[in-house]
């Protein structure tokens, strides 16, 4: 009996790292169902690959940095292992200060330390419309990787690559991603995160 709950014990799998997408409604999946999303996508590709994960969905359409960060200590009353941080976009739309956006993510990156100092954070890169100016657009553009180099956080360049501007892959209102464009997403997301796996 004893020499089985050894075996057992050596031979049970590793326990599922969790990992939190945290952002707004590029993240929820804003138009599709939360399957067609890509968090569920990578979950799906990741569990097929035979990973021991759990993805946690915690996008809210219309949330900006400083909405994520007044809903944080709720989110993070679980243990997570990695999260994707996808926050900004909506602060960019709205022409907020940068420098409150940026202050927000540094705080929402600091809180998630706090409680993890093992965490391994993924900075989503993101971009704004021309029509906020020059200034502001490349102001913007600088604050992903800025904090993803600060904070030694794996960084996605650009989130939306190869599906911004592309009227096939977005939904009508030509922000947000389709299903087909939710699958070119989560190839982005993969491509950093499967590393840090």
């Amino acid at each position: 009996m004893l020499i089985i709950l050894v075996m057992a014990f050596f031979t049970a799998p590793p326990p599922a790292k969790v990992i939190l997408f945290y952002g707004d409604s590029l993240t929820a999946g804003n138009g599709l169902s939360v399957e067609e999303a890509f968090p569920a996508l990578i979950q799906k590709k990741l569990t097929a690959d035979g990973k021991a994960v759990k993805v946690i969905n915690a996008g809210l359409s219309g949330e900006t940095s400083a909405g994520g960060l007044a809903r944080l200590d709720w989110v993070l009353r679980q243990p997570i292992d990695i999260v994707v941080l996808e926050l900004g976009a909506n602060d960019g739309l709205r022409g907020l200060p940068l420098d409150q956006t940026e202050k927000n993510l540094q705080a929402i990156i600091d809180k998630m330390k706090a409680k993890n100092p093992a965490v391994k954070i993924i900075v989503a890169g993101m971009m704004v419309p021309p029509n906020m100016g020059p200034d502001y657009t490349t102001k913007f553009q600088k604050i992903f990787p800025d904090l993803a180099r600060k904070n030694k956080a794996a960084l996605i360049p650009f989130i939306l690559q190869d599906v911004a501007g592309n009227e096939k892959l977005n939904n009508s209102d030509g922000i947000h991603p389709n299903v087909e464009g939710h699958k070119i997403v989560a190839k982005n997301v993969l491509k950093i995160l499967e590393p840090l796996l």
